[in-house]
């Protein structure tokens, strides 16, 4: 009897393995150097997998229930061991467990700016992070891929593992996808929708996982590309410039804020009305109106209207003007746009040239 319970104690009758700690992806069953028995018993739960894995190579894999392990359960394990004609003999074999079960709350994240090619605005350098759920489909492919030999695979070293490659099938698709930048910074609820399926391309084919929500919570952008996409959207809201430029200098005139800005306006506007009243001679003899005290002369002959005066303008009066910046001012004078004339280190702008600008 001794012998028999020694031999007994060399080999493995039940494999079964519980999960309580809610964060472990994959477990490789301890077998201490015992061989399986033949005919022993394999409990598989739900939300579990058991892989068979035989001298490096994936054998069976076998779903939830209670499997009795001979040559017909595990057919491809029973020809690696030779058992082609029910030869059955203890046997050894790594048996891994692969929780199946959706794993919810994972963050993911850009460390580094992502490189995007954007129609709008050329080159853009991003940044995005959110949340994903996932669940193994393919354990033969996730424990060859993500891993490996590792007896007790944690969700803490998968993150660790598939951040940076997760990042990487993200960036791949948004390429793909060709969204551009200003849609990505402000539809995050459809561009995570939209990327699901994309991704899950990816993640199937090269890690054997299924996200089953991406959650893109944020993309950030450089400042400067923040600053372009505000003017953008000011630009959209003004609508036509030069009515809004127009709708401006009437108020500052009103109000007495114009300043040489004004002045240039207003010489602007009393020329449009010298040129409609000397139309208006040349059709026949003005009358002069009547005014007690006043005799009537005859007209004297018409004598060229005196040139008006040059206004000008610096950088500042033009930027209040065009309700811009003055650094955008000078950028125009700098690429010739708009042209102006620079006295030593100071620029100023004759309304003639203002003019041309809005009308080009």
């Amino acid at each position: 009897m001794a012998i028999m319970d020694f031999l007994n104690r060399q080999f493995i009758d039940v494999i079964e393995w519980t999960d309580d700690s809610r964060d472990t992806l994959s477990y490789r069953f301890p077998d201490d150097d015992k061989q399986i028995k033949n005919e022993a018993q394999l409990i598989v739960r739900e939300s579990q997998v058991a892989q068979f894995v035989y001298v490096g190579q994936f054998a069976d894999t076998l779903g939830p229930g209670r499997h009795t392990l001979k040559t017909e359960n595990i057919p491809i394990l029973s020809d690696l061991l030779g058992w082609k004609y029910k030869f059955q003999t203890p046997f050894k074999a790594d048996v891994y467990y692969v929780v199946t079960r959706v794993f919810t709350g994972n963050k993911w994240g850009t460390s580094n700016p992502v490189m995007m090619r954007d129609a709008d605005f050329g080159v853009v350098r991003m940044r995005a992070f959110g949340t994903y759920d996932f669940k193994i489909v393919d354990p033969v492919k996730f424990l060859k891929e993500v891993a490996g030999t590792d007896h007790h695979f944690r969700l803490d070293e998968f993150n660790d593992v598939m951040r940076s490659r997760l990042v990487s099938v993200f960036s791949e698709t948004l390429a793909k996808a060709k969204v551009p930048a200003l849609d990505v910074a402000t539809r995050y609820g459809e561009l995570g929708e939209a990327l699901l399926e994309p991704i899950n391309v990816a993640t199937r084919e090269k890690y054997g996982i299924e996200m089953t929500a991406f959650v893109v919570e944020n993309v950030s952008v450089p400042p400067e590309l923040e600053q372009a996409i505000d003017k953008r959207g000011s630009m959209t809201a003004i609508g036509n410039l030069n009515d809004y430029i127009k709708y401006n200098m009437g108020n500052a005139l009103a109000e007495g804020k114009a300043g040489t800005a004004g002045i240039g306006a207003e010489l602007a506007a009393g020329l449009a009305m010298g040129q409609s009243m000397m139309q208006g001679m040349a059709g026949g003899t003005a009358q002069a109106p009547s005014q007690p005290g006043l005799v009537p002369q005859a007209p004297a002959a018409a004598a060229a209207p005196p040139s008006a005066p040059i206004a000008l303008m610096t950088p500042e009066q033009v930027a209040e003007a065009l309700g811009v910046s003055p650094a955008d001012v000078l950028q125009e004078l700098e690429a010739g746009n708009l042209k102006g004339r620079k006295i030593g280190s100071q620029w100023r702008v004759p309304q003639a040239a203002l003019d041309d600008f809005l009308k080009g």
